[in-house]
């Protein structure tokens, strides 16, 4: 039995890949803390729109503070992409710990609206560094055996923090919620700095035997010859030129990627899913009087969370473009029943209380097939598709276009259910799947098995293997 230690931390040969799973979890800390934050509005909002807490908000006051994590995750993002090359992932993921802590103690302290403003558009700010940083991270720390499953925790672990924080603020006050939500953020400063730093970061900064050192943590063995040597010849071919912004529109392999990656995000964003939960309460109490709408949210997340977990078990098996396929077409009938159910009960004299029944499960049908492929691949892929020379500044662009979408997708689901009605959003958000799914199958490759190096050589002929 050989030991290998990373600096800080020994681990031994008979792990395997049992390092890089750590690593994946301990990094996905910060991610978790961040969709608490995104998910806090949904049990939050009725209770501080309800006057039931030490101030009030209005309604347009509340959906300010739903997005404004959004406008901070720019401004991380933009700042994370020029300094990510320079202090290192594994330096940067720690540090989120700290601006995070404070984000939930000031929510906690909060007297009014806008000093909770201000800690969510903080929290968004880490936000902005956690997405840039950790999918990084994540991709190139995997073995391409794995990377899939590795890179899979992390959309996993988006959904277990919204359920975390619905479940803390179902039963909790707003203020205690938040005290015990700084525990994720110290578990992050507790656990990962154990973990190593990604062996393609040392290559960039010239370290090698640090990457060496790194690269046997990570895989549980002495002979990364030949892995390493591919690293260093992709590492040295990506670098020779620093990346730039422009960069990813005047080199044809960068556009590619650009397509592909912020494509597939948007598609998924299009679906409504972030909408759904910022609102997914509100929706609850307004579409279905069968369970009360605390106990519904709780069970759409649980779901959500169990099949993230199966479809990041079976990403390495099925492959990637399986899944989307599968995944948006479902996603695009549960929203139109849902949205044909809400037409239906607001706008004829059809009696359908016999069917209340049914938006719980449209929803349910929703996340079930949503998780199995929508909600987890289009992050896989982002860690994919970007190389080394332009991975920082593609996944900052890749947050700070998220940050855009979604503030603007939540603004417009606000206002079409103030003026028309939730079923608008829902036929649209059903449209949106049908052209998702065209461009999945014309645009989207498959990228299993494959390693990092094998993408870029397809992504510059334009000519992809799709092996299942």
């Amino acid at each position: 039995m050989t030991i290998f230690s990373s600096g800080t931390f020994k681990f031994t040969q008979n792990n395997n890949n049992v390092v890089q799973y750590l690593a994946a979890i301990t990094a996905n800390l910060g991610i978790i803390c961040s969709e608490m934050h995104y998910g806090w509005p949904s049990p939050s909002l009725p209770i501080l729109m309800s006057g039931n807490y030490s101030f009030s908000i209005s309604s347009e006051e509340g959906s300010w503070l739903v997005v404004s994590p959004l406008f901070g995750a720019i401004v991380g993002a933009l700042i994370t992409g020029l300094i990510v090359d320079i202090f290192g992932r594994k330096r940067l993921i720690i540090f989120s710990s700290v601006p995070f802590v404070f984000s939930w103690l000031f929510i906690a302290w909060a007297s009014s609206g806008p000093l909770m403003f201000v800690a969510r558009v903080i929290a968004g700010m880490t936000d902005g560094l956690s997405f840039t940083a950790v999918p990084m991270y994540l991709g190139e720390i995997a073995d391409p055996k794995i990377r899939g499953q590795i890179a899979s925790i992390c959309p996993v672990c988006i959904i277990l923090g919204i359920l975390f924080i619905n479940i803390l603020g179902a039963y909790l006050p707003i203020d205690t919620t938040a005290y015990l939500s700084t525990i994720v953020p110290l578990l992050l400063l507790l656990t990962f700095v154990w973990m190593p730093e990604s062996p393609y970061f040392y290559l960039m900064q010239g370290k090698v035997a640090e990457a060496k050192k790194s690269l046997q943590v990570l895989r549980g063995s002495e002979d990364v010859a030949s892995e390493m040597n591919r690293i260093v010849e992709a590492v040295a071919e990506q670098n020779k030129n620093k990346g730039k912004w422009t960069d990813l529109l005047t080199i044809s392999s960068n556009r590619r990627a650009l397509v592909i990656a912020f494509g597939l995000r948007g598609v998924q964003q299009l679906s409504g899913t972030t909408a759904i939960i910022f609102y997914c309460k509100k929706i609850f109490e307004q579409s279905s009087d069968f369970v009360s709408s605390g106990t519904a949210t709780i069970i759409y997340f649980s779901v959500q969370l169990v099949f993230s977990v199966v479809a990041s078990i079976v990403v390495d098996f099925a492959g990637r473009r399986p899944l989307l396929i599968i995944s948006i077409t479902g996603t695009a009938l549960a929203l139109f029943v849902n949205g044909g159910y809400l037409y239906v009960k607001d706008c004829t004299d059809i009696d359908i209380s016999s069917f209340n029944f049914l938006p719980l499960v449209a929803l349910i049908g929703f996340v079930v097939v949503f998780s199995i492929g929508m909600q987890t691949i289009p992050l896989l892929i982002m860690g994919e598709v970007f190389p080394t020379d332009v991975k920082a500044i593609a996944l900052c662009t890749a947050d700070i276009y998220y940050s855009v979408i979604v503030s603007i997708i939540s603004k417009l689901f606000h206002w079409s259910n103030a003026e028309f009605g939730m079923y608008v959003s829902f036929f649209a958000f059903g449209v949106c799947c049908v052209f998702g799914l065209l461009f999945i199958v014309f645009f989207v490759p498959e990228t299993k098995g494959k390693t990092l190096e094998d993408i870029q050589q397809e992504l510059r002929t334009g000519k992809w293997q799709y092996a299942y």
